[in-house]
């Protein structure tokens, strides 16, 4: 149990924590209402559990022992980004309301 204490500590820290996943939360509930808003903020909430429960599983431990995979992650995560961000740029502009 005292393994838990600083692990539920950081995790309520963190989801009060202003940041980008509060704050699209906080812009979809303001356009959308809670009810449509609701999967958001269960896929976010799962997200943060799964990372926490990598971290916790010694993700940071399979890195160390191969810098490669690490690399690998980060190239991924880099491509991932740059595609994300060309289909934004091509997307088209919405019209006024």
């Amino acid at each position: 149990m005292n393994e838990l204490l600083p692990l539920l500590s950081y995790c309520a820290l963190m989801s009060g924590t202003p940041g980008p996943n509060n704050l699209m939360l906080v812009a979809s509930g303001a356009h959308h209402g809670y009810r449509r808003t609701v999967p958001a903020i269960l896929g976010m909430v799962c997200g943060v559990a799964t990372l926490t429960l990598a971290a916790c599983l010694g993700l940071g431990a399979l890195f160390l022992a191969w810098p490669a995979l690490h690399t690998a992650l980060k190239l991924a995560g880099t491509a991932y980004l740059l595609v994300l961000a060309w289909q934004l740029a091509g997307a088209p502009v919405a019209a006024d309301r």
